[in-house]
């Protein structure tokens, strides 16, 4: 049996860049967790932060109701000036993103490190070139 997502709040830790949050999303990104999800992204979106990286290395599936959650965030995050990253994603999830064509309008990082640097540019997209 699988388990909806939850997500694990990684912020003010002292090895994280100024001003970035970090969550951690865990399990499958379906329709059972997208409210609560919906409502845990949009508390971390009210906070001071100018990056939200969202750690997807535990997620093990998402279904159209997870996207729609990611894609919304993504929206708000822009609409308040703040750069959201997927850092991460499982090889399912990667393919999804993919075959959605969502890959050209999501920053996708291979990894949370990658993340971690990747430059504030504008919101919606990053850079991999230097550090904020």
């Amino acid at each position: 049996m699988t388990r909806a997502g939850t997500v694990t709040a990684t912020q003010q830790r002292p090895d994280l860049p100024m001003s970035t949050t970090v969550l951690r999303l865990d399990g499958e990104l379906s329709l059972a967790a997208a409210s609560a999800l919906r409502l845990r992204l949009a508390s971390a979106l009210r906070s001071a932060t100018k990056r939200l990286v969202l750690d997807l290395s535990s997620v093990q599936s998402c279904d159209p109701a997870g996207l729609a959650v990611l894609i919304s965030t993504q929206r708000q995050a822009a609409e308040r000036g703040i750069v959201m990253l997927l850092a991460a994603p499982s090889p399912r999830v990667v393919e999804l993103l993919h075959s959605t064509g969502l890959e050209r309008h999501l920053t996708v990082c291979p990894d949370l490190p990658g993340a971690l640097v990747t430059r504030l540019t504008r919101a919606g997209a990053g850079s991999r070139e230097g550090t904020d």
